[in-house]
């Protein structure tokens, strides 16, 4: 980067001996940016940036060859970490206008930029990929919750989840795949984007863009179907000894969850679990021994700030840093908490200092999360894969907030007036005779 005035051919720095060593600093502004005898010291960030970009008169460095090979680290380094970022038509056209460009000067590096666009097509591709899947997979999961009711109730059956997979470590297992899997497609500058968008608390909508943070609010769904396909699952059975094993396994797949460092879907399987529809229960949690479920709860107790569910995040990412196996090295968070997180310390922090500097120390934090977040999601799930569970996580069908309602009141019935007027009023809404009003 040029460090000196555009005078700079004025100024003799060999003039400067040491008979002037006590001479006043000469001191200059051109264009934003401050120069310290002719040295550059400070400038708006807009000044830095447009130094920096070359025209058709100025390049920041005329030798070229010295140039690429720098340019080109800076962008793979870019495409690498940032490659949403290419999705822009406008950017991917600069990146081949600069591979352009490099091809006069070196064609090492000319090879190395096309190596570095091919690398972004496959990996831009794949995500499209994975998004048009997404899309279809919930678009069917949507439309599937009408074969849970018959004319004049809901269908529930005593053949659950246990018929499928009994095994807590395996069903696990097969959580941490689909979280591994969305989380590894979730871009750092995503979090950018949605911030950037809208605010959480303007109007009490999603501040997600649905183009530019498509993945994270996928993701973010994926956590309230879980919930909801546990409360489903345990609300299903007609008979009491049937529940009350689903709520056994399921408490024994969130206690495997928090052996492997799955916090998210720990914590889902608890939301479904404290739905109302399930903690209502009272004779079917009866016959169950909560011990466990309640060391689970208060792990992730949200008083004061989440601090134990916080230590445990401390600890499964220490033994990640030093894991032997690619099991220890597994971390996923909370994922609703860390977004707070960092949308809080985003809001909360300038991003100018009262002197106009950029507030460097607020951004080097974020970053500092953010590249976290990338070493979590870089991890390979080394279980092995079972496509049936898989895909009835997937596309299972789940009961809505009012069905869940009502199943939980025909398992065990209203306790007073006010829970059978509501179980009245469920009735008439969900069985009426034009059911697709609701939509």
């Amino acid at each position: 980067m040029p460090q000196t005035t555009p005078y700079s051919s004025k100024f003799n720095p060999s003039t400067y001996s040491s008979s002037h060593s006590h001479r006043q600093p000469v001191e200059e502004n051109y264009g934003g940016l401050h120069y310290r005898d002719n040295k550059l010291v400070s400038g708006s960030l807009e000044a830095l940036i447009q130094l920096l970009v070359p025209t058709v008169d100025y390049y920041p460095d005329k030798r070229i060859r010295e140039m690429a090979p720098k340019i080109v680290q800076l962008l793979t380094e870019w495409t690498e970490t940032f490659p949403y970022d290419f999705r822009d038509e406008r950017m991917m056209r600069s990146l081949k206008e600069m591979t352009h460009r490099l091809a006069f000067g070196d064609e090492l590096s000319r090879r190395a930029m096309q190596r570095l666009i091919q690398r972004l097509l496959r990996k831009l591709t794949t995500l499209g990929q994975y998004e048009e899947s997404l899309a279809t997979s919930t678009a069917a999961a949507m439309d599937r919750p009408l074969v849970l009711k018959s004319k004049q109730q809901l269908v529930r059956r005593d053949e659950c989840v246990l018929n499928l997979c009994d095994d807590p470590f395996v069903f696990a297992q097969q959580l941490t795949h689909i979280e591994m899997e969305r989380l590894s497609y979730i871009g750092p500058e995503e979090f950018v984007r949605a911030f950037a968008q809208k605010r959480p608390s303007d109007n009490h909508k999603s501040f997600f863009s649905k183009r530019k943070a498509s993945n994270l609010e996928a993701y973010v769904e994926w956590f309230n179907r879980l919930s909801y396909l546990i409360a489903t699952e345990i609300c299903m059975p007609v008979k009491k000894k049937h529940r009350a094993k689903v709520l056994e396994f399921f408490i024994d797949v969130a206690q495997e969850c928090f052996n492997i460092g799955n916090f998210n879907s720990l914590m889902a399987i608890i939301t479904g679990m404290n739905m109302n529809p399930v903690s209502r229960l009272k004779k079917t949690w009866n016959k169950v021994n909560t011990d466990k479920f309640d060391i689970l709860v208060h792990q992730m107790d949200p008083s004061s700030n989440f601090y134990n569910y916080r230590t445990a995040l401390r600890g499964a990412t220490q033994r990640s840093s030093t894991a032997h196996t690619s099991q220890e090295m597994i971390v996923i968070p909370f994922f609703s908490l860390f977004i707070k997180d960092i949308y809080f310390l985003n809001e909360g922090c300038v991003n100018r200092l009262p002197n106009g500097n950029i507030n460097f120390e607020k951004f080097w934090v974020l970053a500092k999360q953010v590249s976290e977040f990338l070493s979590w999601r870089q991890v390979i799930c080394p279980f092995e894969r079972d496509r049936k569970t898989l895909q009835y996580l997937i596309s299972a069908p789940v009961f809505s907030e009012d069905e869940l309602q009502l199943a939980s009141y025909e398992s065990e019935g209203p306790e007073n007036n006010l829970e059978r007027d509501t179980r009245r009023s469920l009735r008439s809404e969900l069985f009426s005779e034009n059911p697709c009003s609701r939509h």
